[in-house]
């Protein structure tokens, strides 16, 4: 039986950003040999609904939090990011905002760069932002109004962000505010429907833009390849 996760992003409301600027055109997935998985055309799916919905505001930078604090998403991060250069004219962001003791590169395996620096290629036009490039304490245990500050410095300077977020708190709720706001990562047969909505509505009080919810870990009961035929 094989696992992965199934990407379901609700039609939440998104709040108008003035200062985003529209990008009218959806990626175009590269042309490929073999035929995309489920899990390939998910992740597509997700970013197109996400990010070129025609009816909504621009969306540019997006935190993915989980609910639950096993879940694992920075390589949901890496895969979301990854799906948006495949157009091969936007430059992406993938930002660690996360306190996790492990940081997002040693999460995903991605050598350092031999100098210390802001942000390095890790990807025709992806990038990464480590954490310490806008806060110095990498633990999250004190983030200032500067430390915001510097966050949205450094998410404008990509057409599109993808902020790998602890899971859902204080300093969650801080990210979402200094970016366009969230999508939170919910955990198939764990996350509780009750806990789900009292997070969302703490984060609608708190004022941070909610975009939607991804279902993770889900198991089918059949074969992938047979789910093209149903």
């Amino acid at each position: 039986m094989s696992a992965f996760p199934k990407l379901l992003i609700d039609a939440a409301d998104v709040a108008a950003q003035p200062y985003v600027v529209p990008i009218c055109e959806p990626p175009k997935r590269r042309e490929v040999t073999a035929a995309p998985s489920i899990h390939e055309e998910q992740i597509y799916a997700l970013v197109h609904q996400l990010f070129f919905r025609p009816e909504s505001a621009a969306v540019r930078h997006v935190g993915f939090a989980p609910m639950d604090a096993t879940t694992a998403t920075a390589s949901l991060c890496l895969e979301v990011a990854t799906a948006l250069t495949e157009e091969d004219k936007y430059d992406i962001g993938l930002i660690d905002a996360h306190t996790d003791p492990v940081i997002l590169q040693t999460q995903l395996q991605i050598p350092p760069p031999s100098l210390p620096l802001t942000t390095w290629p890790i990807g025709p036009r992806l990038w990464m932002v480590p954490r310490q490039s806008w806060l110095a304490d990498a633990r999250g245990r004190r983030v200032t109004d500067q430390n915001l500050w510097r966050l949205r410095e450094l998410t404008a300077q990509f057409d599109f962000s993808i902020l790998w977020c602890a899971p859902v708190s204080w300093l969650t709720a801080s990210i979402g505010q200094a970016c366009d706001g969230l999508v939170l990562v919910l955990t198939a047969n764990q996350t509780r429907r009750l806990v789900a909505a009292q997070i969302k509505e703490q984060l609608r009080k708190a004022q941070v833009p909610l975009f939607g919810t991804v279902l993770a870990q889900r198991r089918f009961p059949v074969p992938q390849g047979l789910y093209r035929n149903l």
